[in-house]
């Protein structure tokens, strides 16, 4: 316990370990095969590059993404970290010298992609080093039911195991439901002994969900209010990113974008112009974001809705990584919903993995339509039981009475039992609302049905709209892929019974957005103490880009208000803030130290 305390202190200068990461660090020390399954922003990294520095051999950490490799070792090595990458970024020359560094020792670590080790020559210069720790970085990807499949990660798992000395394996992941976590034990070897779940809260993030919003206007005036903070907005489609990337330029906001179908060069140019501040938010596909360590992004917004709730949970996750206080907003719009299953339609894989992204989607579509607190719904998706609501949704900021639905649901109820459970949610609809297209001429037996007609008042699309809250609260479950039909589940039937009464707000309305500012960051601060915090952040900003390296990597806003707030005087009460290790010490103590003496 004392060594990995002292090394967390003076190399990463924190105080304690967070939950979970001394369970798995004694793990990976005792050369087991262990999974970590934290949340977004829980600290998995240190879990590995903590023993990097304790082991004699060399970490070998396999990442996805080789865009991110450089990043993750720039941060290591200003912490003193001895790190490197491998990959085809480099030239033949700086390749060949990193390798022989390598043999050398002069390593501790070495990120590789999986497609890298299938290259059998270099698979033979791995097996000539001294690996004591094999990490696997977003492991969900080697899952056939994670939500991104990734076949290379699972042909890796027969060399990994040809590697000599009985190295440590760990595999980490923040998004993995029971399944997930099953199925990767079974791959890793992984007992649940050496599974350490630490649990998926996130009780400094906000989710928020608006229904039936101008995205455009909304995301306009959400920015107007928060310029001073960063953020990511994800949309489904690179006409998407593109349009709203024109949009909010004109509007005089700094935005970037980012998708596959942009220049290398240029992604890395919008990439790097996010990391140093340079743009307030970037607009992206999913392509943008995996490993993303940049701490002080304020807010996540979905454009679209995402295709699963894995991706979801991934996605918002890369906001409040410093543990103060973000947002995550989801404009939802039903049409989302087609485009996700358009994708599936056009996607290549068996007829197994569709069904199981339709799925997917059914569930990603029911998160989005409770009314139910919604970390409370996302934590039982994954698996954790949760009584108490957050209090900061905006389910639970909604203020308005509930309603009484209960004869509205036993009427829907009843259509779906007497359509035999054989049929979708628009066709339900479409027999509630009496509709006479070809569709219901097409089976003229619904037409003399009871329940035909029967809420034709209502319109197509609030109908669907009240299937989508049925589901979403569990009261109808969906079944099937691309064809799905619905059928009344247990406490469905009670309704339909009259044992159960159900509830519900209706005409939902915009929540009043809440405007994250510096003031809300847990953090009391004075009108000095922010004055002061802006200029520490101009230091930071003018050694980021002296050193080439992103804000973030020097001091964390975090950080940076401790400094503001306790203004330290001696070396001691400087190394004492949290987040400053005696390496970063060394290198900028005296430049930020000018900056708080100028301020006492």
């Amino acid at each position: 316990m004392q060594k990995p305390l002292k090394i967390l202190k003076e190399v990463f200068g924190y105080d304690n370990f967070r939950t979970g990461q001394l369970d798995i660090i004694e793990k990976v020390l005792a050369h087991k095969h262990a999974l970590a399954i934290m949340p977004t922003g829980g600290g998995k990294s240190i879990t590995y590059q903590l023993p990097a520095l304790m082991f004699q051999g060399i970490t070998l950490v396999i990442s996805p993404l080789i865009s991110l490799m450089k990043d993750q070792v720039d941060g290591l090595a200003a912490m003193g970290i001895d790190a490197t990458f491998l990959n085809s970024t480099l030239a033949g020359n700086e390749q060949a010298q990193r390798m022989s560094d390598l043999r050398a020792g002069y390593y501790k670590m070495l990120y590789v992609s999986p497609e890298r080790l299938e290259i059998p020559s270099f698979f033979s210069f791995i097996q000539q080093l001294p690996i004591e720790l094999i990490a696997i970085d977003e492991a969900h990807v080697m899952s056939q039911w994670g939500h991104d499949f990734r076949p290379s990660y699972l042909n890796i798992l027969p060399l990994l195991a040809q590697i000599p000395g009985n190295p440590a394996v760990l595999g980490l992941t923040a998004t993995a439901t029971d399944r997930v976590r099953q199925n990767l034990q079974q791959l890793l070897g992984v007992s649940d002994e050496n599974t350490v779940l630490t649990g998926f809260a996130r009780d400094n993030l906000a989710l928020k969900i608006m229904h039936n919003v101008d995205k455009r206007q909304y995301v306009q005036d959400y920015l107007r209010e928060n310029k001073q903070h960063s953020g990511i907005i994800y949309a489904a489609t690179r006409k998407q990113v593109d349009e709203l990337y024109e949009f909010l330029n004109k509007k005089g906001v700094k935005a970037g974008h980012y998708h596959a179908g942009l220049p290398e060069r240029e992604r890395q140019a919008m990439q790097d112009a996010f990391l140093f501040d340079e743009v307030q938010v970037i607009i992206a596909t999913n392509a943008f974001g995996m490993g993303i360590n940049k701490p002080n992004v304020r807010f996540v917004i979905h454009y679209s809705v995402p295709g699963n709730i894995e991706a979801y949970y991934q996605e918002i996750g890369r906001a409040g990584r410093d543990g103060l206080p973000a947002e995550a907003i989801l404009l939802y719009a039903p049409q989302d919903i087609h485009l996700q299953e358009f994708f599936v339609q056009k996607s290549e894989g068996t007829e197994e993995h569709k069904q199981n992204e339709y799925l997917k989607i059914r569930e990603m579509n029911a998160f989005a339509n409770t009314q139910t607190c919604l970390p409370r719904y996302l934590l039982g998706y994954f698996g954790e039981t949760v009584t108490k609501d957050c209090g900061q949704c905006s389910n639970c900021l909604d203020s308005r009475e509930m309603v009484d639905v209960t004869t509205d649901s036993q009427r829907v109820l009843a259509n779906v039992i007497r359509m035999n459970q054989s049929f979708g949610k628009n066709m339900v609809a479409k027999v509630l609302k009496g509709s006479q297209d070809a569709t219901v001429k097409k089976y003229d037996y619904l037409m003399k049905l009871p329940t035909f007609g029967l809420m034709k008042d209502r319109t197509l699309k609030e109908l669907s709209s009240f299937i989508d809250y049925l589901t979403a609260d569990g009261y109808l479950r969906i079944e099937g892929g691309e064809f799905p039909v619905l059928k009344v589940t247990e406490i469905g039937a009670r309704v339909l019974k009259g044992q159960l009464v159900v509830e519900k707000r209706l005409n939902r309305r915009v929540i009043a957005q809440q405007k994250v500012t510096s003031a809300a960051t847990g953090l009391k601060m004075s009108d000095a103490d922010n004055r002061l915090f802006a200029q520490l952040k101009n230091k930071r900003l003018e050694l980021a880009r002296a050193s080439g390296l992103p804000p973030f990597l020097i001091f964390s806003d975090k950080t940076l208000m401790n400094m503001a707030i306790l203004r330290p005087k001696t070396d001691e009460e400087f190394l004492a803030i949290s987040g400053v290790g005696e390496k970063k010490f060394d290198i900028y103590h005296e430049d930020f130290a000018v900056v708080i003496r100028d301020n006492q």
